[in-house]
């Protein structure tokens, strides 16, 4: 009757789907490239063209037109956020001489990677992960003091012209509510699924500041028109929020050799769905498969592991541009885990893993410096939208403690170790896990 409960909760569990709700009707994916509007960036302007007409201040820049580029760096965190391995602490071997599952190893396992033993034929293992990522920085600059530099259209060549320069905040976090289910089809055969509900928030604040190099003290010709009276700056702002079902992950693992009771050698294959909004950056937006070995060794309290796997990832309007609808290829990568866990007494494993992903040929964002067409050839900072590779890593530490049967209780922390792609300094993550 106990294990038809847990059974019955873990399937409520991954198949219930929460209803989106947003604290605005915008998009989350469409705050950063309409920050200024549809339409880009616009000043006001009393200035008549010669035939009349009023003067058009606009502003052009890639921020604006690709800084979708921060989507596409999301996309790419999105299709591999690192999710807590959903195969069970406890794993079985059938005793041939007693008739009877034993277990088949002494420590509970690793959090962030899988080991090459399977759960055992006909056996269960449920559980619920919490996992908050804060992101604070993209490619080593700071979300809170993102520069831009806008130039006037329509500016003549090597003719002083005015510019708007931008310090831009954004505000990024993601929280992960993971359920998953592993069953034992086999005595060396598993399958998983792990189906996360996301909750997303965006905000983003732009300053923007008309820099007079060729109008000077002339404020007529382009300012902001601030309640009455004219300024050189304005603040733009949007925020958005979205809850609902991410992308789906399931997972087949065969052990393809073994070697004594905790020593062995997998194939594993993960297949993402794009079952989350990527709209509202719930989701990748985009089908994703990766095949990887999972390797493992069992010396008395220490097990070291191993991971390699190689991702590919289809087409996505995060990699593209949401605001046109045009979908582009979302990066693949090479992930590895490299690590070892440690069995302390009967009922607590520590864990350690170096967590890696090498993306290949994604959008880069990087600083530059803007050199203004004026006389003293003013400079601002600004920054550039370029295509490269990148590795990315970080360390996982975290613990299983076993308080009572067979019931886990996970913690773990990841620690950025580089500022590669799109970051978060620490991101804690709480689990559950229940075996029968």
């Amino acid at each position: 009757m106990m294990q038809r409960r847990v059974l019955a909760l873990a399937i409520a569990t991954v198949l219930v789907v929460p209803t989106v709700s947003r604290a605005q009707s915008t998009k989350l994916a469409h705050l950063v490239p309409t920050i200024y509007g549809p339409e880009g960036l616009f000043v006001d302007s009393a200035a008549p063209l010669p035939d009349g007409s009023t003067h058009s201040a606009h502003f052009n820049n890639a921020f604006h037109a690709r800084f979708s580029q921060f989507n596409a760096a999301l996309a790419s965190q999105l299709s591999s956020l690192p999710l807590p391995a959903p195969s069970s602490g406890f794993t079985y071997t059938m005793d041939a001489t007693l008739g009877v599952f034993t277990r088949s190893t002494q420590s509970f396992g690793p959090i962030m990677a899988e080991r090459a033993e399977t759960i055992g034929k006909n056996k269960w293992a449920v559980g619920f992960a919490v996992q908050h990522f804060s992101f604070d920085g993209i490619e080593g600059i700071d979300l809170g003091e993102l520069p831009a530099v806008f130039t006037h259209d329509g500016a003549a060549p090597g003719g002083r012209a005015d510019v708007v320069t931008t310090s831009t905040n954004v505000k990024a976090s993601l929280t992960q509510q993971i359920g998953f289910v592993t069953y034992g089809l086999g005595e060396r055969f598993d399958a998983s699924i792990a189906v996360p509900i996301v909750i997303a928030d965006l905000s983003v604040t732009s300053d923007a500041t008309i820099q007079r190099l060729g109008t000077g003290s002339n404020t007529i010709v382009h300012y902001y028109d601030t309640g009455g009276s004219l300024g050189s700056t304005r603040e733009y702002a949007k925020s958005g929020h979205a809850t609902g079902i991410g992308d789906l992950t399931l997972r087949l693992k065969g052990q393809a050799a073994r070697w004594g009771n905790d020593n062995g050698l997998a194939l594993a294959l993960d297949v993402r769905m794009p079952t989350g909004d990527e709209e509202d950056l719930l989701g990748s937006g985009a089908w994703g498969v990766r095949p990887f070995v999972a390797t493992s060794f069992g010396l008395g309290a220490f097990s070291p592991h191993l991971n390699l796997g190689y991702q590919w990832n289809g087409d996505s309007l995060l990699a593209g541009n949401v605001v046109t609808g045009e979908k582009a290829d979302l990066a693949d990568e090479l992930a590895y885990v490299v690590g070892a866990d440690v069995a302390v007494g009967q009922r607590l494993t520590l864990c350690a893993d170096l967590v890696g992903r090498y993306v290949i040929d994604a959008s880069r964002v990087a600083t530059t410096t803007f050199v203004g067409l004026d006389t003293a050839a003013t400079q601002f900072p600004d920054i550039k939208f370029e295509q490269g590779s990148y590795n990315q890593s970080s360390l996982a530490l975290g613990l299983k403690a076993n308080p009572a049967g067979r019931l886990l209780v996970v913690f773990n922390v990841l620690l950025k170790l580089d500022d590669h792609g799109l970051r978060d300094k620490v991101t804690p993550l709480l689990a559950l896990d229940y075996t029968f």
